[in-house]
């Protein structure tokens, strides 16, 4: 965006000039065809100025053709305000007027450009938040300061936190940023929530860094799931679980939020408000964290006495998740410049079918260094990365995305090139040795007066009937190599959605299969 640079040349300073006579100076007497050309004036003053808006939109966009258009647009600007001061009855104020919203448009990219957020900046109420809880933009104008670092008052800020803030800022700095990344494409899900019931947003981020680094597909050994990691019978206290197409919701960000924070103000009221031990129970257990808080006469996690009563995992678990929210909240005092991220929700309509594997290669990555999947995958937790999605399904997205899909992914060379490489077969790759005792002798040559020998029969290709699962397989590329529609072929063995789990050595039948 540093490329689209307004360029303040001579017009606008005889621009300014003019704006300052008194009004008198300028009264013209004015003709009819000088009202007209004036007016047309006007009219492609503003038309230049739609230009530029259009120009910037692309340039965010990460398109090219965006720096050349914003200048295009500016030249024409300065050539109507230079025909303007020569023309008679031309209203400079309206030219004024252009020109003061164009350097407004700058100073707010140069403002969104500067690094991390300013120390007591009230979080930004986005468009889609804001339309999602009406009140959400006032209340944080209202509050400021006092609501956006309300949690500051509710943890103590001691060594603990301070060791948890040098780990995120040194050995698991890539995970910070990359939680705050995932987190930005998700905010307008997952905040509401957690706003909704008078929660912090940097207690829903830490939580989210420390548990899945915001991938929504985390699972643990012990069987939590999700980006908030709800294990299944606490999710099911909770509302979540498998719905009525076996998608398990704890995998969905807005009903792991909002059962988070139900979870969260559960333990806070049986805690006496106690946050760092209700982030004990969420990790370690509400049950210990309720005997420890009564058995301790509630002296709180940082006693010696109760903190020896939890685990290694959750005596960890506390001062990260405080860290990395504290970080969230203070960013330029610790040096971070979070990645800058383009999360305002759309809908993509896929125009032919396509698997998120697909999509993430002929998206690229512009705008993004590690490119789209994690958001679309975030975004669409119902879908597997490699299973095919018929077209006209509308999946969740970001503006920048739809725009990379119509420019990539609809036809041309790149769309081409990445079917090829979702549907390249590893086992194609295979020379099959030539059987022992055999003779290649090419094509019979019929001799004079011999009968013709017959062409062998071309022999078919016999089609699969089953396959047995080899290490590493997913149900996705089992479709992909064998040419068979997923949901089918899961149905046929007795598969479940989401997941689809296969496992090594188990034998599927191959039905509604190319062969």
């Amino acid at each position: 965006m540093s490329a689209v640079l307004l360029k303040t040349r001579w017009p606008l300073a005889a621009l300014l000039f003019l704006s300052c006579l008194p009004a008198p100076a300028l009264a013209q007497r004015v003709s009819a065809k000088d009202r007209a050309a004036s007016e047309a004036m006007v009219q492609r003053m503003a038309a230049a100025e739609q230009r530029y808006k259009d120009a910037v939109v692309l340039v965010r966009n990460g398109d090219a053709k965006g720096v050349e258009e914003s200048n295009a647009a500016l030249e024409d600007m300065e050539d109507v305000v230079d025909a303007c001061a020569k023309q008679k009855g031309c209203p400079m104020s309206d030219m004024l007027a252009a020109w003061k919203r164009l350097l407004k448009t700058e100073v707010d990219v140069a403002s969104a450009e500067d690094e991390g957020l300013e120390e007591d900046e009230p979080l930004e109420a986005d468009t889609a938040l804001a339309a999602d809880i009406p009140e959400a933009a006032r209340t944080i104008r209202l509050l400021g300061d006092d609501r956006r670092h309300a949690f500051d008052h509710m943890v103590q800020f001691n060594p603990a936190i301070q060791a948890g803030i040098r780990r995120w800022l040194t050995d698991m700095r890539p995970q910070l940023m990359t939680s705050y990344e995932n987190y930005q494409y998700m905010r307008h899900l997952m905040w509401p929530e957690f706003e909704r019931r008078g929660l912090p947003e940097a207690l829903l981020f830490g939580i989210m860094a420390k548990e899945s680094n915001g991938r929504v597909h985390a699972t643990s050994r012990a069987g939590a799931a999700g980006p908030l990691q709800f294990m299944p019978a606490t999710g099911r206290r909770f509302g979540l679980g498998p719905d009525g197409t076996g998608f398990d919701t704890r995998y969905d960000p807005r009903s792991a939020a909002a059962a988070s924070a139900a979870y969260l103000n559960e333990r806070l009221k049986q805690l006496n408000n106690d946050l760092e031990m209700s982030l004990a129970g969420y990790n370690g257990g509400e049950g210990r964290a309720l005997r420890v808080h009564r058995n301790y006469g509630g002296t709180g996690f940082w006693n010696v006495s109760a903190y020896e009563q939890f685990p290694i995992e959750t005596r960890d678990y506390v001062p990260m998740v405080i860290a990395a929210a504290w970080i969230y909240l203070h960013p330029k005092q610790y040096g971070v410049v979070f990645p800058k991220v383009e999360p305002h929700p759309a809908t993509l309509k896929l125009a032919a079918p396509a698997s998120i594997y697909e999509l993430t290669i002929c998206l690229g990555n512009s705008g993004s260094r590690d490119g789209y999947m994690r958001a679309l995958r975030n975004l669409n937790p119902r879908y597997e990365a490699d299973s095919w999605i018929p077209a006209g399904t509308v999946l969740n997205a970001t503006s920048h995305i739809v725009g990379l899909y119509q420019r990539h992914c609809t036809g041309g060379a790149r769309a081409q090139l990445a079917q090829a490489l979702v549907r390249a077969d590893p086992t194609a790759a295979l020379v099959r040795d030539t059987p022992a005792g055999t003779v290649a002798v090419g094509d019979l040559v019929p001799l004079p007066g011999a009968a013709p020998v017959p062409a062998s029969p071309a022999r078919a290709k016999p089609r699969p009937g089953s396959y047995r699962v080899a290490k590493g397989d997913t149900l996705g590329r089992i479709a992909q190599k064998h040419g068979c529609d997923v949901k089918s072929l899961a149905r046929a063995n007795g598969l479940k959605a989401p997941g689809y789990s296969v496992r090594a050595g188990q034998q599927l039948k191959l039905e509604g299969c190319r062969g």
